[in-house]
């Protein structure tokens, strides 16, 4: 069989040069990892907000926190808690005695990179308030709309919801993100490199060496860049056909929108990109679509009582249905 050749049409050098060394920064402090750092990537890259679900411990804080590092741009953190009000995070109109009237005092929400640690820790008050921001990237208060300045992505962590003190994300929320993230436990070997780094070197002055690689006008024109890859028309059908069968599955009680259809040929499209091809191919795609999905979805009560995942259904349906060549 002859083999094919692609000619690059884009020059993608200095992305993939700059995605490259943000995964060996972040190497030399976290160990293993490497989907979920590839997918922070790709959901700053795709314009996404990301969620990233996992057990303390696991990293989960700290991954977000050094992506941001790498980024040059305004990072703000918010630790939800039971008592945390729309206005802690949106922020409010404050009096103000020499005008004689009231100014908006932002909130920590305005900034680039927002961290929103252990967001599953506040109430549906509060997880409300994200809901315009995160969907149409404003805040509109006391009848003024607030815009917020490009790139805008929340970094948002949970710990699993059968865990004590703890509230069950809305579903339109869980929609606004992108991607879902899981992040597991590490393998015997990965946990003894941890150990053997933690105890080898400071990791507080190895996380402070870490200088920004990308300034936020990088990412705005790679997000052209993404943006505007050609999608075959048989790879636009085969997420079609994903997305449709979730609503068809005799496993799923609720099926993905066609928001997820977009999400996932726009991440495909990043995660492409990363790869430094200007073209996406079906494995591109069968490998955010899990991520995409697995928030998106909901089991019928059977099929949760008999163990089974999102993740096993969806690739399931993946399975079942034929891959473009």
């Amino acid at each position: 069989m002859e083999e094919q050749h692609f000619e690059q049409r884009i020059d993608l050098s200095g992305l993939t040069g700059a995605i490259q060394q943000i995964r060996e920064l972040l190497a030399t402090v976290i160990v293993g990892q490497q989907q979920m750092v590839d997918l922070l990537i790709a959901g700053i890259l795709a314009d996404g907000h990301i969620l990233i679900e996992g057990v303390p411990g696991v990293a989960k804080t700290l991954s977000a926190k050094l992506i941001a590092q790498s980024i040059d741009a305004k990072f703000s953190r918010i630790q939800f808690t039971p008592d945390l009000m729309p206005s802690d995070v949106l922020g409010t109109s404050v009096f103000n005695p020499k005008e004689n009237g009231f100014s908006f005092k932002p909130g920590p929400i305005f900034g680039h990179l927002i961290l929103v640690d252990e967001i599953n820790r506040s109430p549906a008050k509060t997880q409300a308030a994200l809901f315009e921001v995160m969907e149409e990237r404003q805040v509109t208060l006391d009848g003024h709309t607030y815009p917020m300045e490009e790139p805008f992505v929340v970094l948002a962590t949970q710990n699993p919801i059968e865990q004590e003190g703890t509230y069950r994300l809305p579903e339109a929320q869980l929609d606004r993100f992108l991607f879902k993230i899981e992040v597991g436990y590490p393998s015997l070997e990965e946990e003894i490199q941890i150990l053997a780094h933690h105890h080898a070197q400071k990791l507080d002055e190895r996380i402070a060496s870490i200088k920004p690689i990308l300034r936020t006008a990088d990412i705005r024109n790679y997000r052209k860049t993404v943006k505007g890859l050609h999608i075959e028309d048989k790879l636009l059908d085969f997420i079609a056909r994903i997305v449709h069968e979730t609503r068809n599955h005799k496993s799923i009680y609720l099926g993905a929108s066609p928001r997820a259809s977009l999400a996932i040929a726009n991440s495909a499209k990043a995660i492409a990109v990363m790869d430094d091809r200007d073209f996406i191919t079906p494995d591109d795609v069968i490998r955010v679509a899990p991520a995409v999905l697995r928030h998106r979805l909901i089991l019928t009560p059977e099929r949760e009582m008999e163990g089974l995942t999102t993740d096993d259904v969806v690739s399931q349906i993946i399975k079942g249905i034929a891959v473009p060549r």
